[in-house]
């Protein structure tokens, strides 16, 4: 028995416990802890790929496992996050606002979706047709524990906690899921030069993360506002290239 061909397996199993956790903590209302499970299965979720790419461990079980593990921790997760927030934010006698609270829910299915069209769209090799469900989890997920934690959060808390904000943001969140935006990746094929669009979107997003960080440093505002601005202006910065045409070098 090869144990080493296991590995990746293994690894995208520990994104899907993280996933299932999170859930269970999330119906709680223990965002933080949640939270921390959502970055434990997106950083399980990286491992997996490399891992299989590294041992040459790939398998058609894997590819099929990790799209399940991806639909609870990057669909399921955030979905349940954004649902339970509303809900705790909401008078229990509001029945109608109770049922706006069950809208964000749409996020599973718009990430079954995503994940089912990038399993079979052979243009998503090197980059992302959609935005991808660890992104748009790392969203929701950071916005909820900013809002639950930090007190000084301000309008975002008034504006999560009213009754509009969160359905119309899931609402946005499932459309770019499904979309026909291209998003790039991290993704860098050796011998392969990218675009130098794709170039200028990557330094950009790598700026943003840093002035986040300068800027959650200087204000010591709470730390999740990092990946929460920097994953929103990820959206925001293939939004704006896909509207610039690209140009050869």
């Amino acid at each position: 028995m090869n144990i080493i061909k296991h590995i990746p397996n293994t690894i995208t199993s520990m994104n899907l416990l993280s996933g299932v956790l999170g859930v269970i903590f999330a119906f709680g209302g223990q965002f933080d802890l949640s939270f921390y499970l959502m970055i434990a299965a997106a950083v399980f979720d990286f491992c997996d790929g490399l891992s299989a790419r590294a041992l040459k461990a790939y398998s058609d079980i894997g590819k099929e496992l990790d799209s399940l593990a991806d639909l609870i921790s990057f669909g399921l997760l955030p979905a349940i996050m954004l649902n339970r927030f509303m809900v705790a934010a909401v008078a229990p006698e509001n029945v109608g606002m109770t049922i706006l609270c069950y809208l964000p829910l749409i996020i599973v299915v718009f990430s079954a979706l995503r994940l089912a069209k990038f399993n079979v769209d052979e243009r998503q090799t090197s980059s992302f047709i959609g935005l991808a469900t660890p992104a748009n989890a790392i969203i929701c997920g950071s916005l909820i524990y900013f809002v639950s934690q930090d007190e000084t959060a301000g309008f975002l808390t008034r504006w999560a906690s009213g009754n509009w904000f969160l359905p119309v943001l899931a609402v946005i969140l499932s459309l770019l899921l499904v979309s026909e935006i291209p998003m790039f990746s991290m993704k860098i094929k050796k011998g392969v030069k990218p675009e130098r669009k794709t170039t200028v979107m990557r330094l950009a997003f790598f700026g943003v993360f840093l002035l986040s960080c300068i800027l959650v440093l200087i204000f010591r505002w709470n730390w999740s506002l990092i990946p929460l601005i920097t994953f929103s202006a990820y959206v925001l910065i293939n939004i704006a290239g896909a509207l610039i045409p690209s140009r050869k070098d």
